[in-house]
């Protein structure tokens, strides 16, 4: 047999089967088809479209133990009467609430989550709420006050609200406005008549229009009015300046919001939020917004929203340095409250004050002896500084004494002494502090006060922290001290429910046994 014949004989010969299993064996593999475009009917249980320990649940249920009567004032739909249904006030309340559990403070943003979140979708029985009825509701300021103050009564009556020690702190929360936006009046002006040129510009409003158009003349409006209100605004801050002083400037976006220094040092249009909290169960009992810079008089006005909101007073206070001065310590007293905080001494900065004028350490007002029967200085070379006057101040009344301009003139030491002082002696000033004041000092000393005082910072500023970070509060949603105080009520009234959640609602659920 040739050669080409045995090649011809093995091509006849067939291939063997592949072993099954293998990849020459299998044909292509398949998946399942994705379709989008397809439409469906599904029965749905709106009820089981979230968990029985659900957080919104808890939302609902405490609702409803408050009163919602006064919302219904409001109400212009009635029974008998055309119109379209209102929504339910509770429903709406429910909704932020809920919002800003989950960090969403944006009234847009709520009805677009409304259209697919679960929960947004129990609590509205699948409907949807136009964002413009939950941006108007959260600015009704008064009313959310009532609903805040409504809450504490039920968590009162809970066991969670004692009053016995209350912690308060402030933070800085910035506008919805920009640092850019801070104009001076002539600028304002120019800008408030292009703005009224605008509106009018627009015609007659009673005119039939589209709803764009009209949108855009509410905005035109809108900022008119914002403009009025910024111009206003700086012609009394102009009445009240003096003479040398810098052109005032004010927002054009926001007039009320004021330039304010931030936790991390910069400085951006912000308000100063105030919250009191209950120290034995963290619940936040008062809440105050104000145009103030820092925290200086901010401690009489929380102590009485505290009083309005519970009835009660506090039986102590304990706040830090910002708000512990002379005259906090004599109106706590005076309210018959024990107040805990950090009086400052400024001795430090009196000594760096001495430094700058070239003083030297053996003239510090420490090495002047003062003769009580005298009532009279002598400084280190002998000489006498008689008593020259007094200021009274509140706690504290501030005696100054003088030496004589011949007497310093011709001392050897006056380079070391009073080196700036070209037509007067040395002046020294005593200090005799109010004695309730005194005993303030003295009972800030204490291992009993400081053991009070160092409990502060975890209780005072966990409610700024968690509004800042969970409730992601950390600029305002909305312009205006009014609307941006109803919206701290609203970031409060939020934390409390959650309070609320945690220390009753939740651990009574896990109680309960299971069926």
């Amino acid at each position: 047999m040739s050669e080409q014949e045995g090649q011809g004989m093995l091509l006849d010969v067939p291939a063997s089967p592949a072993p099954e299993g293998t990849p020459e064996a299998r044909g292509s593999a398949r998946f399942r088809t994705i379709d989008r475009c397809q439409m469906q009917f599904r029965t749905l249980d709106v009820d089981r479209l979230v968990e029985p320990d659900h957080v919104v649940r808890a939302i609902w249920e405490l609702s409803g133990r408050l009163d919602w009567s006064l919302y219904v004032e409001s109400v212009k739909a009635v029974d008998g009467c055309a119109g379209r249904p209102a929504w339910d006030p509770r429903l709406l309340a429910c909704i932020w609430v809920y919002a800003y559990t989950r960090g969403i403070g944006s009234a847009r943003a709520i009805a677009r989550q409304m259209e697919f979140d679960p929960a947004f979708q129990w609590l509205a029985g699948l409907e949807t709420v136009n964002y413009h009825t939950l941006a108007d509701f959260r600015t009704r300021r008064r009313d959310v006050e009532e609903l805040f103050v409504q809450l504490l009564g039920v968590l009162s009556a809970e066991g969670l609200v004692v009053l016995q020690r209350i912690t308060h702190d402030g933070t800085k929360i910035r506008a919805c406005a920009s640092s850019g936006s801070f104009r001076r009046e002539k600028r304002i002006r120019e800008h408030l008549s292009a703005a009224r040129a605008q509106v009018e510009a627009m015609g007659d409003p009673l005119a039939d229009e589209t709803r764009e158009r009209a949108a855009r003349r509410a905005a035109a409006k809108q900022r008119a009015r914002r403009l009025e209100a910024a111009a206003e605004l700086l012609s009394g801050l102009q009445a009240g300046s003096s003479a040398g002083q810098p052109e005032p400037r004010v927002s054009e976006t926001d007039p009320d919001a004021r330039i304010m220094k931030q936790g991390d040092g910069g400085y951006a249009p912000s308000y100063n939020v105030q919250l009191s909290e209950d120290a034995q169960h963290g619940i936040v009992v008062g809440v105050g917004v104000s145009q103030s810079c820092n925290d200086y008089g901010e401690l009489v006005p929380a102590v009485g929203r505290v009083e309005a909101a519970t009835g009660r007073t506090p039986a102590e206070v304990v706040a830090d340095g910002g708000f512990t001065n002379r005259e906090n310590v004599l109106a706590m007293e005076q309210k018959g409250v024990k107040f805990f905080g950090n009086l400052p001494d400024h001795a430090g900065q009196a000594e760096g004050q001495l430094r700058r004028n070239g003083i030297s350490e053996a003239f510090y007002p420490q090495a002047f002896a003062y003769d009580a029967s005298a009532d009279v200085y002598r400084c280190p070379a002998g000489r006498t500084l008689a008593h020259d006057g007094r200021e009274y101040r509140q706690g504290v009344t501030r005696h100054s004494y003088r030496a004589s301009f011949e007497h310093c003139r011709a001392c050897p030491h006056r380079p070391q002494c009073c080196p700036g002082n070209a037509s007067h002696g040395r002046r020294i000033t005593r200090m005799v502090e109010d004695p309730r004041v005194a005993a303030f000092r003295e009972k800030m000393r204490g291992a009993d006060a400081k053991r009070i005082y160092r409990t502060r910072s975890a209780l005072a500023e966990f409610p700024n922290a968690w509004i800042k970070s969970k409730i992601g509060l950390r600029q305002f949603h909305v312009r205006g001290l009014l609307k941006a105080t109803a919206e701290a009520f609203w970031a409060a009234l939020t934390f409390n429910v959650q309070q609320w959640f945690r220390l009753r609602w939740h651990p009574g659920l896990m109680a309960v046994p299971v069926a």
